[in-house]
This record gives structure tokens, sequence and C-alpha cells, in this order.
């Protein structure tokens, strides 16, 4: 957040891979990698152990029932219209095709996807056969051509049996459209009389976030010379699944009126276009 006197105190609730953090060697490594890449800009740095009351991620402050209702809504309509929805030339790319063939093998189905190749292609297919207990066998993968991926997967779930229920079919290949254009989802939006930019996605069932948002958000925000007074993560829990949700409180100190509606679509796709790789 911003102080008054205009100088930025950023509080971070990190974990370290190597579980040495409560180490005063490896905190002195952490602040002195972060005092190089800072340089001057940086004050101080300092780190403490988090109380206990700080052991799960912790839930987002209040969202009005109309940013809820866009950001976690379980499908998006064709004819969206609000910031949620694709913009025209990425429209023309909205031709995802997911087909299931029990034919040609006798222990596994074959599913067949074919879409516009995005930043984290593989991880949301893998992340949405995690959250149906499904099994990958076999695996062959297309190169890139017009920027379209094709990938063919021989699978089976979780009891080594092929997927013959055409509702269970049906559901799994509508949620994969769905992940394979929206994972996710992007909104700009009134808090109070600011603006703030919030981004959602899927929390996996281990409980970990998407790699790299909080980066290319703040990458893309950058290259449109936006400013960000203050940013908050946490989760929200709906009736299916948990989300990650960043929240972004824009500085009305920039080229663009945050308040225009032309504008905040821009804003929302130029954050998606970073996050997707497009």
């Amino acid at each position: 957040m911003t102080t008054p006197d205009d100088r930025v105190l950023d509080l971070f609730f990190i974990t370290d891979n190597l579980e040495l953090l409560h180490t005063q060697q490896r905190q002195q490594e952490l602040c002195e990698q972060l005092l190089a890449v800072l340089g001057d800009l940086c004050i101080c740095c300092e780190l403490q152990l988090a109380g206990p009351q700080y052991g799960s991620p912790q839930s987002i402050s209040y969202l009005s029932p109309s940013v809820a209702e866009e950001l976690f809504r379980c499908q998006l309509s064709e004819k969206e219209t609000r910031t949620q929805a694709l913009s025209p030339d990425v429209t023309k790319l909205k031709k995802t095709s997911v087909m299931i063939d029990n034919s040609l093998s006798p222990a596994h189905t074959l599913l067949q996807i074919s879409c516009v190749d995005h930043k984290g292609f593989l991880y949301d297919i893998m992340r949405t056969f995690k959250d149906y207990n499904i099994q990958i066998a076999h695996g062959r993968f297309s190169p890139v051509k017009k920027g379209y991926r094709e990938l063919d997967l021989f699978i089976r779930q979780n009891d080594s049996r092929k997927i013959v229920d055409p509702q269970k079919q049906e559901m799994l290949c509508s949620r994969l459209k769905l992940e394979m254009l929206h994972p996710l989802r992007v909104v700009v939006a009134d808090r109070g009389p600011d603006t703030e930019l919030l981004v959602a996605n899927p929390v996996e069932l281990c409980g970990t976030g998407r790699p790299r948002v909080f980066y290319d958000v703040t990458l893309a925000l950058k290259t449109l010379g936006i400013y960000i007074f203050s940013a908050e993560i946490g989760r929200h829990s709906t009736a299916d699944r948990q989300w990650e949700v960043y929240r972004f409180l824009l500085d009305e100190n920039c080229k663009f009126q945050l308040s225009n509606k032309g504008v905040r679509n821009h804003i929302a796709d130029k954050v998606r276009r970073t996050l997707m790789g497009w």
C-alpha cells in the first residue's frame, strides 16, 4: 500500500520450498537478493515468522454480488457483454473442439482436443483431470499451427475403466472447453469511489494456486502505464470449487479515465492476453 508520504509498504506471506526460512542465513540470503534487484528503491527489507493465524490462505474481503457472479459463474454465455468477454479478434479463434472416442482402444478412452494455444495449456488440462479423478496412460502432442494446438490423450478413470457414461463425457468435454479459453477470470469494477482489477483462477485440489499470475498482471499494468495503489491475494469458495482471487486497487493518476467502460474493457483484455500469452 502507498503511505501519505509517497512511500510503498509491501507485505508478502511467503513459503520456502527448502523449508529453511526460519534460519538467519536463509533470511539474509533472501533480503540480499531483494536488495540486489530493487537497488536504491528499497529502503529496508525485514522478515519475520507469521503467526499461527496465518497458517492457511486468508479469505478475501467482501465482494459485491454482481462482481462475484461475474467472476465465479460456472458457464460464460456466448453473448457475454461484460469485461469477461473476449475481444473481437480473439473471438474469431473461439473454436475449441473436445471429442471422445471409445472405439480405438479396449482399455482407454481417446480424448482429442483442438484449441487456441495459450500459456499454461497443459497445466489447465492436468488440473481438470485431477478434479475429475482421471488418469492419463499415453499422450501425443502436435506442433502449434497458426496459433492452434492439438492433443490426443488416452485416458481412464481411477478405477481403470473407460469413460462410457454419456453424462460424464458431456461434463468433462464442457469443462475442458471452458478451461481452454477461460482458465482465468478478469474483471474491472468499482470499489466504492475507486477502480479495482480482479483476477480469479481455480485452486488445485492440493491447495496450490496458478503460477505467475501476480507477475503477469503487474507486467500488463506496467505496460499500460497504470500504477497499483494496493494489492490483495485471498481465497473464495463457491459451491463446486475454491478460487484464488487477486485484487488490485488502481491508482487514478494515469493517462486513462478508469471510470470509462471502454477503458476498463481495454485493461481487462490486456491483462487477459498477458496471462494467456496471446
